[in-house]
């Protein structure tokens, strides 16, 4: 049996397209096979389309790794699910069991982990299997589309929520207005911040009135205002309780150290792999809380269905979404920034 999927074949740039593989057979005892009704694209999957990725692939890939679907069929010990069920898998589909950091349940800190979409094939198809342990039951009130977007809505749990610490009334930054951006904005909006800023530049113009109807007190466009001055000039003025940088490349982690407040918190979300460039030392100087933000944790998915089950937090005013014969147009025009985040139907 044969299925559509959408393959990188080869590194190098727009080196993926659409072919007909074979649907996954050989189910394990706790393997699921899952009919993938909707699949988000990441910014990782726009990075490997260009071949701008600077994290490792495997060389053939099925791309997507946020995706939810119904179960088809289930291996001979699965318990907690059955054919029909709707449900939304986790990233990892593999951990090792054994380390320190599995046998402390932070499997997404595993450093044998493979992950869809990246080290092993993913949910950019009309079928994926997947494990019982990292799938979640979907509550009826969320469509598939919005359930693909479980993981980057628990990506921003884990950043907001888990690593940062927001008091009510706190000046609370978010650099970059990408999904991720967008979703620890709406996450930070929970925790009521005294003022909400978001930070972007002119080509993330639509997306920034996404941020506004989305909370945001405040919009600064780096072109025309300076955000460290701006940020500075909120309450007493000594800066920002907490920096989310979701962008991550050098220059926002410098302005993130210049607009923190003494004893405040930068979260770092986004990925940058070009050296700093300059001193740390503001960070001792400062009292400073860097810390990093990696992927998300299994209670997590539970809250984030949770919560937008009870509409706390909804991502899909910045989707739009597309047919798999479509996935190119969908891929093209979320890079140029015409939305914040496609959504391809694989089996629409």
């Amino acid at each position: 049996m044969k299925m559509k999927a959408l393959v990188q074949y080869e590194k190098g740039s727009k080196k993926v397209r659409l072919e007909e593989i074979p649907v996954p057979d050989d189910l394990g005892p706790k393997e699921i096979l899952m009919q993938v009704q909707a699949v988000g694209v990441c910014g990782s999957d726009l990075h490997i389309y260009h071949g701008t990725n600077g994290f490792y692939v495997k060389p053939r890939l099925v791309l997507g790794h946020e995706y939810s679907g119904t179960v088809v069929e289930v291996g001979s010990s699965v318990k907690m699910f059955k054919k029909g069920d709707r449900i939304v898998s986790e990233t990892p589909i593999y951990v090792c069991d054994a380390c320190v950091y599995c046998r402390s349940g932070q499997f997404d800190l595993c450093p044998h982990r493979l992950a869809f979409g990246a080290t092993a094939d993913g949910g950019m198809a009309q079928y994926v299997k997947t494990r019982e342990g990292i799938c979640h039951h979907v509550p009826d009130s969320i469509s598939y589309e919005q359930a693909a977007l479980t993981e980057p809505v628990s990506v921003a749990y884990n950043a907001v929520a888990h690593h940062s610490h927001i008091q009510p009334g706190d000046h609370v930054v978010i650099i970059g207005p990408g999904p991720i951006g967008l979703m620890c904005l709406q996450m930070a909006k929970l925790s009521s911040p005294g003022h909400l800023t978001i930070i972007g530049t002119k080509r993330d113009a639509k997306r920034l009135e996404l941020a506004k109807s989305f909370g945001a007190d405040e919009v600064i466009i780096v072109e025309e205002e300076d955000a460290v001055a701006k940020v500075t000039q909120v309450g007493d003025g000594f800066g920002a309780d907490l920096v989310v940088d979701c962008v991550g490349i050098s220059a926002t982690l410098q302005q993130s150290m210049e607009m923190v407040r003494q004893g405040g918190q930068i979260t770092k979300v986004g990925w940058g792999p070009a050296p700093v460039g300059f001193s740390l030392d503001p960070i001792i100087q400062k009292a400073v809380r860097l810390q990093g933000s990696f992927s998300h944790k299994y209670y997590q998915w539970e809250n984030v269905l949770k919560l937008m089950d009870k509409k706390k937090i909804d991502p899909m005013p910045m989707t739009k979404i597309y047919a798999m014969d479509d996935w190119e147009q969908a891929f093209d025009e979320m890079h140029s920034l015409d939305h914040a985040k496609s959504i391809i139907l694989p089996n629409a």
